[in-house]
């Protein structure tokens, strides 16, 4: 079932692993397996929430969305898309973007480095955003308790997430823009354009949440007017248009799946920026991650079930989190990407843990309850 599920990811891994030391050498071959983990770990949510959705669906919209979706979500948004933000910001075109990556690699990071700031402000607040919105939303399973809880009840002051991301974004451009890193050790005024960039990263984020909302709201029409449809066909005692309905609430689940795992892609295409600017490395780690979200997606539809590690959502976001951060403050500080990509692996590994303690202590208290049960019904004999 392992091997069936994930040979092809298997095997991508080990070909973009290869690609990597032919391309770069071991470096490349350690940026390229940090960018992997990276992503595959920021990704485990991505592949849950489109597990529960794409179990809804026929067989023919499933393997739709399992081709061409995945067609769309690696050469689109994790191949294409880290050329267009180099190419916009670095302000030349596609194709000599990619051009010079490949053939003058020092002009390439000189230009790449020079427009960082710019890069790390828009990404520093879409991931933000994506964090903040997480820890004010009151969950019903909270991993640390004691930070959650509080976080949770702030989180109904409507557009606190959005305040506290424009102050965040307006204290980094009095601060660290104001003394940006530049190509060559130099450092200049970059505060005006970290604004720009970051109300950027703000305003994508609301169309992306905005749109993956329309969607959603457009699917619960579907799905509410064939259960009706459903209703009147039985009192009726007429059979169901069902390839009509089915249909219509399947093509706006695939819609919505589509703009839902763009946005899920934001973060590790943005988030990958912090720790390479080479292209070549950030599309064979975040490709190899894409692999895995169709993988984990599968093979999650054919369990039938959702993943019992309950905590691994939000060792994901703490991680998107930390990105943000680590973003920001490179707008001014370098910071080995070593200790970046081991940010994320660290966070999502102690919820990894956390989770299968959780599971254990449960497991024993069921136990516990179970032979507790048994000494009482033997004893009333």
């Amino acid at each position: 079932m392992v091997l069936k599920t994930f040979g092809w990811s298997f095997a991508v891994t080990a070909l973009g692993l290869v690609a990597a030391v032919f391309y770069g050498g071991w470096t490349a071959f350690g940026v390229v397996a940090i960018l992997s983990v990276l992503e595959i770990s920021l990704s485990f949510d991505n592949a849950v929430v489109n597990a529960g959705i794409l179990k809804k669906m026929s067989a023919f919209w499933q393997k739709i969305f399992l081709t061409i979706g995945i067609l769309i979500a690696v050469f689109g948004m994790r191949l294409v898309f880290p050329v267009v933000i180099v190419a916009i910001s670095a302000s030349m075109g596609p194709i000599e973007a990619v051009d010079l990556a490949l053939t003058d690699k020092d002009r390439y990071e000189q230009l790449v480095t020079d427009a960082h700031p710019s890069i790390a402000a828009f990404g520093g607040m879409f991931l933000l955003m994506i964090f903040l919105d997480f820890i004010f939303e009151d969950r019903d399973i909270k991993w640390l308790g004691w930070l959650e809880r509080p976080l949770a009840k702030l989180g109904k002051v409507d557009m606190l997430s959005v305040c506290i991301a424009l102050i965040v974004l307006l204290i980094s451009a009095m601060t660290f823009a104001a003394n940006a890193h530049q190509h060559g050790g130099t450092h200049v005024d970059k505060a005006e354009t970290v604004l720009l960039s970051g109300i950027g990263g703000l305003i994508t984020y609301m169309i992306v949440g905005g749109l993956s909302g329309y969607f959603e709201d457009r699917l619960e029409e579907e799905e509410e007017r064939e259960h009706e449809a459903e209703e009147k066909a039985a009192r009726e005692g007429k059979p169901k248009s069902a390839v009509v309905i089915a249909g219509k609430a399947a093509f706006f689940m695939f819609l919505y799946l589509e703009v839902l795992d763009a946005s899920f892609s934001f973060d590790g295409v943005i988030g990958a920026f912090a720790i390479t600017n080479d292209i070549v490395l950030m599309a064979l780690g975040l490709g190899i991650g894409a692999m895995y979200v169709r993988s984990l997606t599968v093979y999650l539809v054919r369990q039938g079930t959702l993943d019992d590690y309950v905590y691994l959502e939000h060792g994901a976001h703490y991680a998107i989190g930390a990105l943000a951060v680590i973003l920001l403050v490179t707008i001014q500080y370098q910071i080995n990407e070593f200790i970046t990509g081991m940010v994320g692996v660290i966070l999502i590994g102690w919820s990894f843990w956390s989770s299968v303690r959780r599971n254990k202590a449960l497991a024993a208290a069921e136990g516990k309850a179970a032979g507790s049960d048994k000494t009482e019904v033997s004893s009333g004999v």
